[in-house]
C-alpha cells in the first residue's frame, strides 16, 4: 500500500472497534472527513457509505465507499477494508482502497492502516499528489490516529484535543515570531551591558529551539507519535483483495 500508519493504543479491542466502525464516532476523530454516513444496506452485499470533506466554507467534496469487515479471526485480530471513490471534479483523489487492522498486544492494540489511491488530473495531478496531497493525507491520518488514542486512553474528546492542538500551535508560532523579531534587533542590544547583551540572544535562541523542536504536550495530538513505515513486510488482507475484485 502507498501509505502506512500505525498507532499503539492502550485500550480494549471492542472499544477501539466501536470508535472506528461507528460513523458518528469515526467522523469526530478523523481529520480527513467532515461527514460519514452508512447508506441503506442491501441484503447479501457489503455495507456502502457516503463520506464528505469540507475543504472550504462553501466547498464540500463527497464520495462513496464499500466497506467489509472481519470482526473475529482465528488469531484474535480484526480487519476491515474499504474501497472508495469520489466523482467530484475538484477532488484530486479519484479512487482507492485500504484497510484497518487491529492486532491485540499485551497492553493494548496495534491499530494500523495501509491504503493507496489513484489521483486524477493527469501529470499535474500526479505532481500535486506527490508533493502536496500524499504528504498531507499521511500527516492527517497519523494525527487523527493519535487524537483517537487520546480519546480512548485519557478521555480527551476529539473536540478538546483539537482545541489543545490549536492553542499549542498558536503558542509555538507566537514564541517563534517573537524570538526571531528579538534576534533581528541587534542594534538595540548594543545599549546593554556585555553580559546581558550576550545572555538575551542566547535565551532567545533556546526559546526558539524549544518552540520549534520540543515534544508536544501529552494532551495534544501529534502525528509524530505514530509509526509511518511498517516494521516488517506488509501484505494487504484477504478481505481487501476480495473487495477490490467486486464490480
Amino acid at each position: 500500500m502507498g501509505l502506512y500508519i500505525e498507532a499503539h493504543i492502550r485500550a480494549d479491542l471492542d472499544a477501539l472497534w466501536a470508535h472506528t466502525q461507528d460513523p458518528a464516532r469515526h467522523q469526530r476523530w478523523d481529520l480527513r472527513f467532515t461527514e460519514i454516513d452508512h447508506l441503506a444496506r442491501v441484503p447479501g452485499e457489503p455495507q456502502r457509505l457516503r463520506y464528505a470533506t469540507r475543504v472550504l466554507p462553501c466547498l464540500v467534496i463527497a464520495g462513496t465507499g464499500v466497506l467489509a469487515g472481519e470482526r473475529e479471526r482465528p488469531d484474535g485480530t480484526r480487519t476491515s477494508a474499504l474501497r472508495f471513490a469520489s466523482p467530484h471534479p475538484l477532488s484530486l483523489l479519484a479512487e482507492g482502497s485500504g484497510y484497518w487492522r487491529y492486532v491485540p498486544v499485551g497492553d493494548g492494540v496495534r491499530f494500523l492502516t495501509g491504503y493507496d489511491y489513484r489521483p486524477r488530473w493527469g501529470r499535474f495531478g500526479a505532481l500535486a499528489d506527490r508533493f502536496v496531497l500524499r504528504p498531507l493525507t499521511g500527516w492527517a491520518t497519523a494525527w487523527s490516529f493519535d487524537r483517537l488514542r487520546l480519546w480512548l486512553e485519557r478521555g480527551i474528546t476529539p473536540e478538546r484535543a483539537r482545541r489543545n492542538w490549536l492553542a499549542e500551535t498558536a503558542a509555538r508560532a507566537l514564541t517563534a515570531v517573537g524570538c526571531v523579531a528579538g534576534l533581528s534587533r541587534g542594534p538595540v542590544l548594543d545599549d546593554l551591558s556585555p553580559a546581558v547583551a550576550f545572555l538575551v540572544p542566547l535565551l532567545l535562541v533556546v526559546a526558539l529551539s524549544l518552540a520549534l523542536g520540543a515534544p508536544p504536550l501529552a494532551t495534544t495530538p501529534a502525528a509524530r507519535r505514530c509509526r509511518r513505515t511498517p516494521s516488517a513486510r506488509v501484505t494487504a488482507p484477504r478481505v481487501l483483495r476480495a473487495l477490490e475484485r467486486q464490480p
